[in-house]
Parts: structure tokens; C-alpha cells; sequence
């Protein structure tokens, strides 16, 4: 492809979605690469090291053209720890923040990966549509120097495949799921590729009206808070666009969005051929379709629950509003932020 460079960007999916600054808490995802009770004093005496004797070091200029650096240490195979900051005019090192990183061995996904820059620090955030699964990925670019190099040079790229790799001290691995699609979908449901702009299949279709309609949702929910929508940390922020909604929605589109089009596809109540618009390739809702999609989308979002906390039914749409509510405890007390867990329906 003329004028298209395809580089494989090294990627690591972080569940936390805040980056520990030093000299505030240890990271919790040192337990994940064998740090399980280390003390604030040996972190640091850990990340000194790493500063002033780095097994790999890459310096470039930053989104602000100052002398940026990527200094990494490794404590096992593919594990290690990695310093990022900036070198003063005296030649100090000023540290930003650091992570603890697993590589990944091969190669994760061929699509395409746009890349955000995060608001507080500079740390990036790789967002992909993945074909197989049919569900957004974000995760957090990690080789943040090297995406700078080729940024500040004078020939822009398109940026296709991620090696992807998780830390995680509780989570479940979800991948066999999202790849049973195919054995549970209809033939004329089978997702080969996730396009968005616009579909170009039905269940492409379905995804994209039914993400619509959430982040609508959600920015309704979002208002009910006093939150500025503007402002988010997954996505980049703008004025020109409800940002955080975005952020906020991407945990509830597995419980909400895709139970909707499961049932309505597996119980046949959306059907290819007589709700789907023929003369743009059935990739189109026609509205009939929408009609029937809409319905059980706002009883899906409308379902009850027994909340664990509250001690009382909510709904999942209340759900989305107590996440935004929770955003605002960890911006004003500083309480660790963690959304909406599907099992524990808290």
C-alpha cells in the first residue's frame, strides 16, 4: 500500500487505568512481576537504580519538545519495570512516573491501532478495533519513545498491529469468550472485520447503533454528576466532542450493548433480510430494525439488579451514573477509581 508504513507497535494492557506517580503508592501491578510486599523505601532505592543504570535506554523529544526518556530495567524473561521523565538542562533526571511491564512474544492484532495522547502525563493510550472479537481494545502504548521518534520525524505513518500483553492481580482472561462469537452467532451474523465508518456488514451494524446509543446514554448520565463531559483520561479530551462519555460507557458495552444484539439475534427477533436495508448491503438498520433494536435496548438498560453496596435494586443505567460518581471521589479525595465489574454488579 503506496505511502502506508505498517509498524508493530508494543502495546500492554493495564486494568488500572491510572499511572502511579513515585512518591505517592506502589503500584499495584508489582505484585503481577513478583513485588508483592515491597516497601516505598525499597521501591525507590529500586527505581534509582534503574535511572542511573538502565539495562535499555530511548531518549526523544516529547509532545512538548523536551528531552524525553524511556529508561527500563528487566527482572525476568519479558518482565521489568520502566521509568519514564525528562532530562533537565543540568543533565538531571526528573522522573514523571513508572510501570511495571510484560512484552509481548507475538503478534496480537493486524488492525489498526489509533493512537491518543492521555491529558496529565505523557503516556498514550492505543485503541484498536478488534476484527476477531468485535469489541474496541484500549490499552496503553508502550513504547511511548519510539512512537515519539516517528511522530517528531517528517514522515507520518499509519500505525497496523499490537503485540498485546496483560498484568492483572485479579482479573479473568476474556479472549476465549470473544472468540466463541463464531460458534454461537447465526451464519449471516458473522463478524470478519469491524468496521465503523460506515458498517459494512449487519452485525457491524448492530455494534455500531448500539455503541451510539450507550454513549448517548451515558452522556445523559454523565450531566446528573456536574462532571465537565469534556474532560477525559482514556480518550483524548476535546471541547468538540463529549469525551468521558467514551471513557465511562466502554465497561458497560459487554453487559448492555452486546447482550441486546445477542438476544435479539440468537432469538431471531432482528433478522437480515426483513430489518436490515438491502439496497446499502444489509449494512444499515432500516426502521423497523432501529425500532425493534431500540426497545431492547432500553429494557436491557432499564433491567434491575441487587447492588451489593447500596443494598438496593438499581438499574444498569443508574450503574453508569454511580461510575461517574466515583470519577469524582477519586478527582476530589483521591479514592482508587474502579468501574463497573460485571460479576460482582457493583
Amino acid at each position: 500500500m503506496t505511502g502506508v508504513k505498517k509498524n508493530f507497535l508494543k502495546l500492554t494492557l493495564d486494568k488500572s487505568h491510572f499511572i502511579t506517580e513515585r512518591g505517592t503508592q506502589v503500584h499495584k501491578f508489582l505484585r503481577a512481576i513478583g513485588f508483592s510486599n515491597i516497601r516505598k523505601k525499597d521501591l525507590e532505592i529500586i527505581l534509582d537504580e534503574i535511572v542511573e543504570h538502565p539495562e535499555m535506554m530511548k531518549i526523544t523529544k516529547d509532545s512538548e519538545g523536551n528531552e524525553f526518556a524511556e529508561l527500563s530495567r528487566s527482572f525476568a524473561s519479558n518482565i521489568g519495570i520502566t521509568v519514564r521523565g525528562n532530562y533537565q538542562d543540568d543533565d538531571s533526571f526528573e522522573m514523571e512516573y513508572y510501570y511495571p511491564y510484560l512484552l509481548g512474544t507475538r503478534i496480537s492484532t493486524n488492525e489498526q491501532i489509533e493512537v491518543e495522547k492521555h491529558a496529565e502525563k505523557e503516556s498514550y493510550a492505543g485503541v484498536c478495533d478488534e476484527l476477531n472479537i468485535g469489541v474496541t481494545m484500549i490499552f496503553y502504548l508502550q513504547n511511548v519513545a519510539d512512537y515519539l521518534a516517528e511522530t517528531n520525524s517528517r514522515f507520518s505513518a499509519v500505525h497496523y498491529g499490537a503485540r498485546l500483553a496483560g498484568l492483572s492481580v485479579e482479573g479473568k482472561i476474556w479472549a476465549e469468550f470473544y472468540d466463541s462469537f463464531k460458534f454461537f452467532l447465526p451464519e449471516d451474523f458473522i463478524i470478519n472485520k469491524r468496521v465503523k465508518r460506515p458498517p459494512d456488514n449487519p452485525m457491524n451494524a448492530l455494534i455500531s447503533f448500539g455503541n451510539t446509543l450507550l454513549y448517548t446514554k451515558t452522556i445523559s448520565e454523565i450531566y446528573n454528576t456536574h462532571l465537565d463531559q469534556s474532560i477525559s483520561f482514556l480518550h483524548e479530551p476535546s471541547e468538540a466532542r463529549f469525551s468521558l462519555s467514551l471513557d465511562l460507557s466502554e465497561v458497560f458495552k459487554p453487559v448492555v450493548v452486546y447482550k441486546t444484539i445477542f438476544d435479539l439475534v440468537n432469538n431471531k427477533k432482528i433478522k437480515v433480510e426483513k430489518h436490515f436495508n438491502a439496497k446499502l448491503n444489509y449494512s444499515l438498520l432500516n426502521d423497523e430494525g432501529k425500532k425493534i433494536f431500540i426497545s431492547a435496548f432500553e429494557d436491557r438498560l432499564n433491567q434491575t439488579f441487587e447492588h451489593p453496596v447500596l443494598k438496593r435494586k438499581i438499574t444498569y443505567k443508574h450503574a453508569i451514573r454511580l461510575d461517574g460518581y466515583k470519577l469524582i471521589k477519586f478527582i476530589t479525595e483521591g479514592k482508587e477509581f474502579i468501574p463497573f465489574d460485571i460479576e460482582k454488579k457493583e
